[in-house]
């Protein structure tokens, strides 16, 4: 065999190598590929390398539901507290107390040339014209209270009042009291005593009217507060204890020591 027909054998051999080694390359990168492929439609919780993990983020279904109730929630009952927090404030009346400690006290007009309030250990000194008390209970004094005028406003009445104890005005030049476009009304539950000790007391009316007074008889049988049915007009008496009871009028006084309203008191 010559030389020529070794070497087309050759590049036979040779030529069916390289297509073999050629469909063999071929067919590996097919099954990459199909590889891919499937790993990419696929979830895989692995990581590949190369690729970063994508996670999901936020709460969903009934997590989500039961979030959203709990800040309603939180929401509804911070408003009644509020609420609550301002009937509270509203219905106790509280106030802002202020505590100061010195050995006096004292509150200027805006000028700072009169003193309308000073207080010490001795004593508290209100200097305004006008003092006004707006409390619904007024004004309690445990201690004795020394005033010039004491006014209330138009229009509203003026009530002294002692609910347990006595109340007492003295002056060492007089009381008056005076209504001028009013009544004057003295009511208690006991006696109402008129005293003088050096003078004497003056009713000065048009009219001066002594209601319920008893009706006094002679006759020491008969009780006080008798009446008598035909009789109209009454003398006014006073016993020596100093109460006061009618008489029958007659031509002559009938007021008697011994009669039964005397008698009896």
């Amino acid at each position: 065999m010559d030389h020529s027909a070794v070497r087309s054998i050759s590049e036979m051999h040779w030529n069916r190598g390289d297509q073999e080694r050629t469909r063999e390359m071929e067919g590996r990168i097919a099954r990459m590929t199909q590889e891919q492929y499937i790993l990419a439609s696929q979830p895989n919780p692995l990581q590949r390398p190369g690729c970063a993990t994508v996670y999901p983020v936020g709460i969903y279904g009934w997590r989500k539901r039961c979030l959203y109730f709990f800040i309603l929630l939180l929401l509804v009952t911070m408003i009644v507290n509020l609420a609550l927090t301002i009937w509270i404030l509203k219905v106790m009346n509280f106030t802002v107390m202020v505590e100061a400690q010195c050995q006096r006290f004292e509150v200027r007009s805006s000028d700072g040339e009169r003193v309308l309030f000073s207080a010490d250990e001795e004593e508290i000194s209100i200097g305004t014209d006008k003092l006004r008390v707006t409390g619904n209970e007024g004004v309690v004094f445990s201690h004795s209270v020394e005033t010039p005028h004491i006014r209330a406003e138009p229009f509203q009445d003026l009530k002294l009042e002692s609910p347990t104890r006595t109340l007492t005005l003295e002056a060492p030049k007089g009381v008056e009291v005076n209504a001028g476009v009013g009544e004057f009304k003295a009511s208690c539950r006991k006696d109402l005593t008129l005293e003088s000790s050096e003078g004497e007391i003056f009713l000065n009316a048009n009219s001066i009217r002594l209601g319920n007074l008893p009706h006094g008889s002679v006759d020491t049988l008969l009780g006080p507060g008798t009446t008598y049915p035909k009789q109209t007009v009454y003398e006014v008496c006073v016993c020596p204890s100093g109460k006061l009871y009618l008489s029958p009028a007659e031509s002559s006084s009938t007021c008697q020591t011994t009669n039964s309203v005397c008698l009896w008191s």
